[in-house]
Formats: structure tokens, sequence, C-alpha cells
């Protein structure tokens, strides 16, 4: 068996681990990058859900998420604005191919594809390496990256699985006894995106097959409440393309959940059924909307060795929730919920000496999604954490502490994906794309950091990773959440230090005061004119006088945006006047996306 030796290992090509590998590399660690599948992205690529959620506000693209998607635009020239349930949807194929080329970029990242570990090695209390069919590989760091928190189990690191009652932390969602639902659906149901292809109206897509057991009585009220079409352009992808990650009488599978940390046996039993789940939604979808919509083939790479899927099918299901570190500090739901706009900072206060203390805010990471749980069985009741901003809807914003990323008590091991110390109940919040993309960031440099001091991540100065995170040379990240201030700010680091030093005064607002007016949006000749309504606070809608597309019959659209600077002019604009505007229409989602306003009245 070969053997080889690295400073950080990431084992988990998912979200967190792609961002993790990456971030190690840059800053310098040699690093090897252990894939189960033959591509990169996890959640972002090869399970098909490239309609990413959360931290779509200027202000929280930065770090790799921001620059995925500036390479996204960059590489898709259809844009990214189809759907209406996310602002940015992608061929997967053009996501995986940025983070291989990412990766290819760094002689010291080295990355193995289509391995599974099988041993987690360990001396006393330290995690030393990682063992492969092929190989072994020995690290002073390593780090889970795996879909469902493998190396937790493999190497006996205390972790949880499941529901958490009222009595542990008092989270006002929680239950207060286990009931049916606590024992039905332990975790979230995972879901097995597929990509539809629209064929045309004079079209005939091939014909998908019916799955064993299938069951159409299952998918009748899929959307029923909403329309075919309204549906369809959940997940509209470019090239007339859609992504079927559907929550209601859909493709969310979670019978026998459990069986994912399970024997191999029992996970292989379960994959094959939400596969065959899939499959059978997608016959349903093609019986009955027509024959002009059919799989999109070629979509997802085939790999014999390690996945169902492929094809219209993504590799692997997404997992929503996996198992979840015991870590230093636990993420609860009261932790996410708003104090005013925001939720507060996560805050330590440490001793320094008989008579004084300091605060020391713990946050390495920015989310800001609603608390959305997905059960076959239906939605639950939780407390709201969301709020109007740019005439839309967004989630609250919050912060990952720094501790829920380390062990309790094992050294050499540090986790970047859903496996984070979180609560079952918040998971709902912290489990999506972008926010993982800058935990694993964080991991990835904080074991990084770990090889150039010398220490052990429970060491770490926390303020050297915030330091080194928002100083990044190639992807600086936000690390405080701050809603009037994009990256591209002159002001943007200044605040960012402002309130690592002074947590404490972090306003409920989520807006920092401006030492420099917002910048100027450039000149710029405008698309689309017509009245400006506001019905409401963050509510606003144009009609438009004449519209400029003659097959175009809509007349009433909503206006959003996601940069400060509109955001504010929005604010100020006056009802029932004229208003000149750059901007792009969303069909889907029948709103349009303002990119700049000619015109603002006094």
């Amino acid at each position: 068996m070969q053997i080889l030796k690295t400073d950080v290992l990431v084992v988990g090509g998912g979200t967190g681990g792609t961002a993790a590998a990456l971030q190690a590399a840059r800053r310098g660690a040699n690093t090897i990058l252990v894939s189960e599948f033959s591509g990169l992205g996890g959640m972002l690529t090869s399970a098909g859900v490239t309609a990413p959620d959360g931290n779509e506000l200027a202000a929280f693209q930065t770090g790799i998420w921001g620059a995925f998607l500036q390479a996204l635009q960059q590489r898709q020239p259809e844009g990214l604005d189809n759907a209406w349930v996310s602002f940015f949807t992608y061929d997967p194929r053009v996501g995986a191919d940025i983070f291989a080329d990412w990766v290819a970029q760094l002689p010291n990242l080295t990355w193995l594809q289509e391995q599974t570990p099988l041993e987690v090695l360990q001396e006393d209390d330290r995690v030393i390496g990682v063992r492969f069919a092929e190989f072994t590989i020995f690290a002073n760091i390593t780090l889970d990256g795996t879909e469902l928190g493998d190396l937790l189990a493999l190497g006996d690191i205390p972790h949880r699985w499941g529901w958490e009652l009222q009595s542990e932390w008092g989270e006002p969602s929680a239950p207060i006894a286990a009931n049916t639902l606590t024992k039905t659906y332990p975790v979230q149901a995972p879901t097995w995106v597929v990509v539809l292809q629209d064929f045309g109206e004079t079209g005939l897509a091939p014909k998908i097959p019916a799955p064993p057991r299938y069951n159409p009585a299952k998918f009748t009220p899929a959307w029923a409440d909403y329309g075919a079409e309204k549906f369809l352009n959940y997940g509209r992808l470019p090239g007339n393309r859609f992504m079927i990650n559907w929550p209601i009488a859909g493709n969310d599978y979670g019978e026998g959940v459990e069986r994912l940390i399970g024997s191999a046996a029992e996970r292989s039993q379960f994959l094959q059924e939400a596969l065959w789940h899939t499959q059978g939604f997608a016959h349903f979808i093609q019986a009955q909307l027509g024959g002009r919509f059919g799989l999109a083939e070629e979509i997802f790479p085939v790999s014999i060795q390690t996945s169902l899927g492929g094809g219209a099918y993504a590799l692997h299901p997404y997992y929503r929730e996996s198992r979840r570190l015991k870590g230093l500090v636990t993420v609860r739901e009261q932790d996410l919920l708003p104090n005013g706009q925001v939720a507060p900072l996560p805050i330590r206060i440490t001793a320094q000496g008989c008579e004084t203390a300091e605060n020391i805010c713990q946050s390495i990471a920015i989310g800001n999604y609603a608390n959305d749980h997905h059960y076959p069985s239906g939605d639950i009741s939780l407390k709201p954490k969301s709020m109007r901003w740019g005439g839309r809807w967004t989630g609250t914003p919050f912060t990952i502490p720094y501790g829920s990323l380390v062990p309790e008590i094992t050294e050499g091991f540090l986790v970047c994906e859903k496996n984070i110390s979180v609560s079952h109940l918040a998971n709902g919040a912290t489990r999506l794309q972008p926010l993982v993309l800058g935990i694993g960031q964080a991991a990835g440099m904080a074991a990084a950091l770990c090889i150039e001091q010398n220490c052990q991540p429970r060491e770490l100065s926390v303020r050297s990773l915030q330091n080194a995170l928002l100083e990044d040379a190639i992807a600086p990240a936000a690390i405080i959440p701050l809603l009037n201030l994009a990256p591209n700010h002159s002001d943007w680091l200044y605040w960012q230090h402002y309130y690592l030093d002074a947590p404490e005064a972090y306003p409920h607002s989520g807006c920092c005061p401006m030492r420099t007016p917002l910048l100027d949006m450039p000149p710029a000749k405008f698309n689309i004119s017509g009245i400006f309504y506001r019905h409401g606070e963050q509510d606003y809608t144009i009609v438009l006088e004449t519209p400029h597309d003659p097959n175009q019959v809509k007349k009433t659209w909503a206006l959003v945006t996601l940069t400060p600077e509109i955001d504010q002019q929005l604010k100020q604009y006056e009802c029932e006047n004229n208003i000149f505007i750059l901007g792009k229409k969303n069909y889907s989602g029948g709103w349009i996306l303002v990119e700049s306003i000619f015109s603002v009245l006094a």
C-alpha cells in the first residue's frame, strides 16, 4: 500500500471540502484532497443543486463564494438570474469546471479521485491520518469534508445525529418530548436531483421509464398550488433546462433515512430507493405535462465505481444534514434569530487577569438563509428569521463561530461541511451552499495557519484566522454581516476590523456608519422605464409605460436589488413618479433585478 504524507488532508470533495483544500493550498500548506467522485463541489455541482440559496446580497458575496459567482458570470453568457428560487442558476458542468481549474492552478494541492475513507488513524486523542483502499495518508491536520460526516464515525469522534429536545439548550422551536416526527425523520430528507430538458412543442423527448414501486399518487399534489409553468421555473437553468429539487410531494426522500449511517448495504439500499423515487417523479412530470419534457442527458458524468446517478441524474443526493460534531461551541436556534435585523455576534468573554476581561468575537463565516427544514410529512413551526431588504424577502444575517469547527477533545482535526457543531434545528439555516463554502474556506485557512504556527486547532488564535480571511490575497471573506456595505467599498475592511475589536458595538440594524458615501453608481443608459410604486416597506413595483419587447404583455413587475446603493435609492424614490433603470427581467420570478437607476428624484 502506498504511503503519503502532507501538511493538510481534506477528505471529501464536496462544497466545504473543496473550499477548504483550495484555501489551505493557497495559503501555502501542502495539501491533499481526496474526493469520492470525479468532480468537485458537492451540493453546488455533483449533487445538482445549481440554484444556491442564501448569501445572495452583494454584501455577502465575498470569499470563495463571491469568486465562484464571478467565475460563473464570466463562463455562462446566458446570465445567472433565470429561476425564482435563486438569483443564480447555472449548468453544473460549468461549476465543476471552475473548481477543477482552480485546483489545477495550485502545484501544492494534490487531488485524488474516487476514493472513500476506510479508517481514521489516531495516536492517543490525535488524528494522524486516514486509510483508503489504495493508500494511507498521514497529515498534521485532517479535515472531514464528507457529505455525511463519515470521519466522525470512523474515528469515533464525539458527534450527534437527530433531534435535540427543548431541555437540552432551550431552543424555542425544539420539541418538548420525542414524537412521531422526531422518531420517523431523525434528520432532514435528502433529495436526489434530476435535470429535465424542454425539447420544444414539436419535439418528443425519450420516454422516462417508471421505476420499481412507482406510485403516481405520491406526486399528484406536487404543483397544484403553483401551476405547471411556475413549478418548472422554480429551478430554471440556461438552455431550457430545469433543476428538479421540489419539496412538495416531489423528490425529497426520507423513508428509513437512518440507514444512511447504518451498514454499507443499508446505505446502498436507501440510495437506490431515493434514486427510484426521483425517477418516479420525473416519469410523473413527463406523463402529466407531455412528451416535450424529458431527461437532460450528459449533464452529470457516469461513474460506475461510485455512483448510481449520471446523465440527467445527480451523482448523489443533496444531503441537507449529516452527523454533527460535538465541538467547543454549538450553534443553536437562538444564535441565529434576529436581534433587530441581524443575529447577535458570537462573543466569548475571556478573563485577562483578576480585574479585566475581553470580549472576543468568534465569527469566521457569514450566513443569512431562513431556517428551512424538509420532511416528507410537511413543514414544521419555527421561529421566523427573515426580513425584507432590496424589495424582497431575505434571511436574517448570522455568523458561525470558530469553535463549531473544533472537536471537544480530538486534536489534529477540523470539520468543514454540514458536519459542524450545530443543533438539528439550527442546521436548517447553516446547511446552505454559500455558507458551507465560507465554512470550508475558514477551516482550510485555520488548518494552514496551524501548520504555520505549529499549533493545534484549539490553540489557534481566532484573531489571526479572522485577519487572514479578511486580508486573503485571492478571495477575502467577510466575517461581520454589514447590510449596507459591499466588499468593493473603501470602508469595508475598516468596519470589518472595527466590529472585531468592539463586538458589543455591532448595530442591531446590521448597518455601519458611513465614513465615506456609498459608491456613486456610474451613469448608465437605461433600458426600462415606467411608473414607480411603493406598496409598503421594501415592496416596490414598476408599471411599464411602453414595453420594449413586442411580445411582452406583462406590464407590472416587482423591483428588486442585491446592492446597497440601489437599496438606498429605492427607499428614497417618490411613489408614482417616472423611474428609469438599467435592469434585467426575470420572467420566472416576475421581477426586474435593478443594476442602476438612471435618474433619482430629489
